[in-house]
């Protein structure tokens, strides 16, 4: 429980007790309950507006409520990120421009294209929506877990992420992450496509991270997690 919280504490706003104890290699498994927590939480608001307001417009503060839950931290580094890959720039100036706080025209325009796009996914999400919401959450944040396991951290003098390095994951790491795929069971055959795609997408973007950096960091991680997210909603509401 203490390390769920102290994933709950470091990925959320969410008030959980007391400060939990800053355990990084810990938390990691708790990944995919916190993505669960937090689509939970969308979810159930997502019902609550729907009462009050279009779907149209519902759908645009579900995305603007899964951003408050996180205090925005996966979309601040998917801004770094697109600012220090989508460029010609070596991998240490990719490193160096990531690194900084302020945000570029190229980071803007992800930002912006992937709200977009997320928008347009729960927007069109109809059978299944309410699991769906939940679903997708705690995916996005399942692949963090692959990319901690499968890439190095590039910056060895510290960072954001660094300490989720400190040794190599083992198998029981992954573990949580039978919930959501045994939850997926509930949506029938659409849980394989669910399940295919979501491993497709985060080995395609492991790969790309690998060919263009050879490495990860907090910041891509971060950019991960928000475009499997809008993809996966886009993709489920096909």
């Amino acid at each position: 429980m203490k390390q769920l919280l102290s994933a709950l504490q470091f990925l959320t706003i969410i008030p959980f007790g007391q400060p939990a104890v800053y355990e990084p290699k810990g938390m990691i498994p708790f990944f995919p309950i916190v993505g669960l927590i937090i689509g939970l939480l969308v979810s159930v608001f997502d019902q609550m507006a729907l009462i009050f307001w279009p779907v149209q417009t519902t759908s645009i503060l579900d995305v603007v409520l899964l951003a408050v839950l996180t205090a925005a931290l996966h979309i601040d580094g998917l801004g770094d990120t697109a600012d220090g890959l989508m460029g010609h720039h070596s991998r240490e100036k990719a490193l160096e421009i990531m690194k900084d706080s302020r945000i570029g025209a190229m980071g803007i325009v992800a930002i912006v294209c992937t709200s977009a796009v997320k928008w347009g996914g729960i927007l069109n999400l109809h059978e299944h929506r309410m699991l769906l919401l939940v679903l997708v959450p705690a995916y996005s944040r399942s692949a963090m877990i692959f990319g901690i396991r499968f890439l190095e951290y590039g910056r060895p003098d510290g960072g954001t992420g660094y300490d989720f390095f400190d040794g190599p994951i083992k198998r029981p790491a992954f573990q949580w992450l039978l919930i959501p795929v045994v939850v997926s069971l509930f949506l029938g055959w659409k849980a394989i496509l669910l399940n295919i795609f979501f491993a497709l997408t985060t080995a395609i973007i492991i790969l790309y991270y690998k060919k263009r950096m050879g490495c990860i960091t907090g910041d891509m991680l971060g950019a991960m997690t928000e475009v499997i997210e809008s993809l996966l909603f886009l993709f489920l509401s096909i």
